[in-house]
């Protein structure tokens, strides 16, 4: 099954998406700042990166910017997944690169079929 990244600063959230990523036979790599989770994206190569935009250090916009325009890791797709409900935010989701946009607390057969539907494309 797929490895996917979850680059989160809240131990209840990644905690939370590994569960429900883990019940659906996904192996799950967390990383705890933007920074991590980049530098954690560019050694292990995931198939998908789950990535939370509010963070200390660079945000998740940043880092997904990182991740989808630079060598190795622009064929990662990025799922944000946020608390960050505004049209505006979503678009600027898209702008860096994210392949989907969900908010939190998100709902898990919404997230397991946006993965689904994302690693397919």
């Amino acid at each position: 099954m797929a490895r996917v990244l979850i680059v989160d600063d809240s131990p209840t959230e990644t905690y939370k998406i590994t569960d429900m990523l883990s019940r659906n036979g996904y192996e799950v790599l967390a990383a705890e700042s933007g920074e991590e989770g980049v530098a954690l994206a560019k050694k292990e190569l995931p198939d998908l990166v789950l990535m939370d935009i509010v963070m200390p250090g660079i945000n998740g916009f940043q880092a997904t910017r990182q991740l989808t325009k630079n060598g190795p890791t622009s064929k990662i797709p990025v799922i944000i997944v946020t608390t960050k409900d505004q049209e505006t935010d979503k678009l600027w989701g898209k702008r860096q690169g994210a392949k989907g946009y969900l908010t939190k607390p998100v709902d898990e057969k919404v997230l397991i079929k946006t993965i689904e539907d994302v690693l397919s494309a």
